[in-house]
């Protein structure tokens, strides 16, 4: 699980990082946070890979 903005932190930091997390948010909260974060990079990923009207130009 390399992702670019993840490179340095191994399973024990991302169990940290969950454990927080459900702490924060509480265990009903938090699937639908993710849910929207992934709704987010999903709309950003489409906005960056369909062509606008200025590349014509």
């Amino acid at each position: 699980m390399n992702l670019l903005f993840v490179g340095g932190i191994g399973t024990s930091e991302m169990l940290l990082i969950v454990f927080a997390l459900l702490l924060l948010f509480g265990g009903k909260k938090l699937p639908e946070l993710m849910r929207g974060a992934g709704r987010g990079i999903r709309e950003f990923k489409d906005a960056v890979n369909t062509p606008s009207e200025d590349e014509g130009e």
